[in-house]
């Protein structure tokens, strides 16, 4: 074929001038999804940087990404087949040919799906390390279609909060960012904004200095707490009963916008009635805030004319958590505040992008399988008829992710991967706490190796990234190694012969108008696009919502037709206090194991710069800790009856009383006692898209012996 932009190495591209820049893009779990720009000097990387053109990224980049040289180049770097050579955890390995790597992992791939349980005995397991639609959602899809494979539930992050949009204003479409400089009022509610989403703050800066006021609600005081105007401190899990609180007090005091609700809402006379239930009076117990402050808060919204809430996954990782995210999501329509620029919500955008994913995974290729949910990966692995139903997992597929340190019920998850039955196969770009537990490990190519695109969950820009050097080592990009499997395992459908110029174009293959801007020639010419949308974009303003009525549903059918109770209300975590008094008399404290600011769920910990000699930390508010013996800065036992890890006590009150707070996620093998906090969670799912429950978690706290 002729050589394209894409079919072109990267060494071809490197080395075409001795110092050049390379346009590309963040690969990274994070709403930004940054426009990068690396300088690359006789084929090597010498720096990353954010774009300065781009509107979103602004030229900077978060902490963590400035340090993705470290990644690339570190000594640690997984550079060739690796093949298990101890005991399953132990971590030793040896150098194999790609040729003997490809020859096995077929063959025995081959040997279980021909075997009694079939293919669906093979799992795959991935998720966010990469949000590049190539390395992420393309061959490997295809792969694991044609084989007819276990089917994943990819819900680890942020189904609940997407049911809990969906069923209310209709899809993951919210606020575009950009209005916020317009907002005369910002809530950041369960988001650590300077941490998990850095590029939105110079908006909300931009807001506060036309007079906006800047509000988090948060159990945590974080770095973003710190630097608005109020730290509003809420119970964990209690968001949704300070929202009917709100909407309590905005009907009782003729702060709704009645045009708004008449033409272009459904429900709102039952969400009226509803709400009447749930005085700031009756919430104050419930989230641990004064009846006054919810009634302050409440009227400060409701004279608000362009009122901007920023809401994270963080709240949403409870039983009740696609509640949560439905109930705060009426608020704009209530108000009417959807009718301005800077006015609504966003959890995110990714509704926008019109992507032809189905084009790239080809589900076509499928026979019927069952679906396992990735959350259940502890019981897939170690329960009769995998706990979930079907044939036990034989052989799982791991790429994009660690779920030896990031899946809940840690200790089951690795009873599960331990198993001598279970052949397991790691793409990876370093030994991991999953690597460990490999037969085998291949080296996978990092986002300054590979070509990509990628849409995002923040803002309204596409972004292609361009391979800035040649793969080191014996490298390879996930969809050659996908490829490769497929030839070795004669999977004979033509498309897995589609190189990633070929999938690119797949991808752009569309008929959504949101898209029409973005295009091919666009993206090689710029590097990425925004949607054809205005700036900024203000969804809707004149209702249009993608729901079946057309209109914001506080009332949904959808869920009355699921057994479920069709109104916002207040759904408590599995593990409330007051639903569960004799467990939490035992384990008093809820958990929040949110990201660390200077990692990305478990990317990034092992670069030795951003851990700064630190260690595992749980901070406790200075009457809790008092009450259990523990000074500021002894070591601590942090457990349940699911597990046990150690922190270091940070004792003040950067967390309100009942609250323990374990900025994660550590890989097992880089702490003192080779333990995180995952071994403390469960396998429990939330009210709605059967999301995790990380932070519906109690446990105690208590001093090391």
């Amino acid at each position: 074929m002729p050589e394209t932009p894409l079919t072109q190495t990267a060494s071809q591209t490197a080395s075409q001038t001795a110092s050049q820049t390379v346009r590309g893009a963040c690969p990274h779990d994070c709403p930004d999804s940054c426009a990068m720009i690396t300088t690359v000097e006789n084929g090597r990387a010498t720096r990353v940087q954010g774009d300065p053109d781009h509107p979103f990224t602004a030229g900077f980049l978060c902490t963590k990404v400035n340090r993705y040289l470290e990644r690339t180049y570190h000594p640690d770097r997984l550079l060739h087949p690796m093949r298990r050579v101890g005991q399953k955890g132990e971590g030793k390995f040896e150098r194999v040919s790609w040729d003997e790597a490809l020859g096995d992992i077929a063959t025995r791939l081959l040997g279980i799906a021909s075997g009694p349980h079939g293919p669906q005995a093979i799992l795959p397991y991935s998720y966010a390390g990469t949000m590049g639609l190539l390395q992420g959602e393309s061959m490997d899809r295809r792969f694991f279609h044609a084989l007819g494979a276990s089917q994943l539930d990819r819900t680890i992050c942020s189904t609940a909060g997407a049911w809990g949009m969906r069923m209310t204003v209709g899809a993951s479409i919210g606020a575009d960012a950009e209005g916020i400089p317009s907002s005369d009022l910002v809530l950041l509610w369960g988001t650590n904004t300077l941490t998990a989403n850095p590029h939105l703050w110079p908006f909300v800066r931009q807001a506060r200095e036309r007079g906006a006021r800047v509000l988090c609600i948060d159990p945590v005081r974080t770095r973003t707490a710190d630097q608005c105007d109020e730290w509003i401190p809420i119970r964990p899990g209690t968001d949704g009963a300070l929202a009917l609180a709100i909407m309590h007090v905005l009907f009782a005091e003729g702060l709704q916008d009645d045009d708004y609700l008449a033409r272009h809402t459904l429900g709102s006379d039952q969400l009226r009635s509803r709400v009447g239930d749930y005085s700031p009076e009756v919430a104050a117990p419930i989230t641990g805030l004064s009846a006054d402050r919810i009634r302050s808060l409440a009227r400060e919204y409701g004279r608000a004319k362009a009122a901007f809430i920023r809401i994270n996954y963080g709240l949403q990782r409870h039983g009740g958590g696609a509640m949560a995210v439905r109930t705060i999501a009426c608020l704009p329509a209530v108000t009417g505040h959807w009718r301005r620029p800077g006015g609504g919500i966003q959890l995110s955008t990714s509704g926008n992008f019109g992507f032809n994913v189905g084009a790239l995974g080809r589900p076509d290729l499928s026979p019927p399988v069952r679906t396992i949910n990735m959350i259940r990966l502890g019981d897939a692995l170690t329960l009769p008829d995998a706990g979930v139903g079907g044939p036990p997992v034989q052989a799982l597929v791991v790429y994009n992710s660690n779920p030896a340190a990031v899946a809940p019920d840690r200790n089951r998850v690795l009873a599960g991967m331990r198993r001598d039955d279970l052949f397991t196969v790691v793409l990876e770009h370093f030994q991991t706490d999953t690597a460990d537990y490999a037969d085998y490990v291949l080296p996978a190519t990092t986002q300054l190796e590979h070509w990509d695109v990628m849409r995002a969950y923040g803002h309204l820009y596409a972004t292609l990234n361009r391979p800035a050097i040649a793969p080191l080592g014996e490298c390879k990009p996930n969809t050659q190694i996908f490829r490769d499997l497929a030839a070795r395992m004669a999977l004979k459908d033509p498309c897995f012969a589609d190189d990633d110029d070929t999938l690119l174009r797949q991808a752009l293959t569309t008929t959504d108008p949101k898209m029409a801007t973005v295009t091919y020639d666009t993206l090689m010419e710029a590097g990425w696009a925004r949607l054809n949308l205005p700036t900024p974009h203000v969804p809707y303003a004149e209702g249009g919502f993608p729901t079946p009525s057309g209109k914001c549903e506080f009332y949904s059918e959808r869920m009355a037709q699921m057994g479920l109770d069709p109104l916002p209300n207040f759904t408590p975590p599995h593990e409330f206090p007051e639903r569960v008094p004799e467990l939490a008399a035992k384990y008093p404290l809820t958990l929040i194991s949110s990201p660390r600011h200077q990692f990305l769920n478990t990317t990034f910990v092992n670069i030795a710069s951003l851990r700064r000699d630190s260690e595992p930390e749980v901070a406790l508010h200075a009457n809790d800790a008092a009450m259990r013996g523990i000074a500021d800065g002894v070591r601590v036992n942090v457990f349940n009856d699911r597990g046990a890890f150690s922190a270091v006590a940070r004792v003040g009150d950067g967390v309100r009383p009942g609250v323990a707070w374990a900025p994660s996620i550590w890989w097992a093998k880089l702490t003192g006692d080779g333990h995180n906090a995952n071994e403390t969670t469960s396998q429990r799912l939330t009210d709605m898209g059967a999301g995790p429950v990380f932070y519906d978690n109690l446990v105690e706290v208590a001093p090391a012996e």
